[in-house]
């Protein structure tokens, strides 16, 4: 078997890849960091296929420009899809994705799960308004905002569950779960968005206990579109998985780097 490889691109931007197959999960330019590297767009085209968890500017919204680049097939809700044929994004590409949807890829497979989004708590609200930096950069919030308007979620947030190279993964758009769904357990590996929640070390364990995984890797922690955002701190990340279950491997992942599922 040809296992699985994982790399984190910043944001919610994963490439996985299991033999000559490589899928594309959510990929972001990062337009909004003033400091932040360049995502390498004409290597992460290359990929077979895109899925979207969740149709948000930081998951959807610059999906013109990898459809440009030479992406072929895209695979998102088709609220996503009315998001973005009303942005003049073309849609001949893009294919319907729901809940319980099963595709083959290559050497891999990905089935969608029902999920949630994550509930800001009111001190990660309260954080935000109060921060020095938000008044600071008033104009960049106000654009942000706006911008955010034009990609609104309804009922289609999904968590992915990608199998390939006798390897499975989960990855979650956002840390929120869906109460009536029964989800995949044993997993190698659950990718875990560790933004939008003070405490998250804590909030992290119920789903910890609700997947099981063998590994979790960390992603959205970054300033992913300042100043409506931050840089999580992750110093508690792997401490806390360890102390929940001391076999379990946990990791942050640095921007562009391969790891072993």
């Amino acid at each position: 078997m040809n296992g699985m490889k994982i790399a984190w691109y910043g944001t919610a931007t994963l490439m996985l890849a299991c033999g000559e197959t490589r899928i594309l999960i959510d990929p972001y330019l990062r337009q909004y960091q003033r400091d932040g590297a360049p995502l390498p767009l004409r290597e992460l085209s290359a990929a077979d296929a895109v899925f979207i968890t969740h149709p948000h500017l930081d998951h959807f919204a610059d999906i013109g420009a990898f459809l440009e680049a030479g992406i072929g097939r895209v695979y998102v809700s088709e609220n996503g899809i009315r998001h973005a044929a009303a942005q003049g994004i073309r849609a001949e590409a893009m294919h319907p994705l729901a809940a319980g949807d099963v595709f083959r890829v290559g050497e891999m497979t990905v089935r969608a799960h029902r999920s949630r989004h994550c509930r800001f708590d009111l001190w990660t609200v309260l954080s935000v308004l109060f921060s020095p930096r938000t008044y600071l950069r008033a104009k960049d919030a106000v654009a942000l905002l706006r911008q955010t308007k034009k990609w609104k979620i309804k009922d289609d947030i999904f968590a992915l569950e990608i199998s390939g190279g006798g390897k499975r993964v989960v990855v979650l758009g956002s840390a929120g779960m869906d109460k009536n769904t029964e989800y995949p357990t044993g997993a190698d590996l659950l990718v875990f968005p560790y933004q939008g929640r003070a405490g998250m070390h804590r909030y992290m364990r119920r789903f910890l206990r609700r997947f099981r995984p063998e590994a979790v890797m960390a992603d959205h922690f970054d300033d992913a579109f300042p100043p409506l955002t931050h840089e999580m701190k992750m110093g508690k990340f792997v401490p806390s998985v360890k102390a929940f279950n001391p076999a379990m491997r946990a990791w942050v992942p640095k921007t562009g780097e391969w790891y072993e599922v």
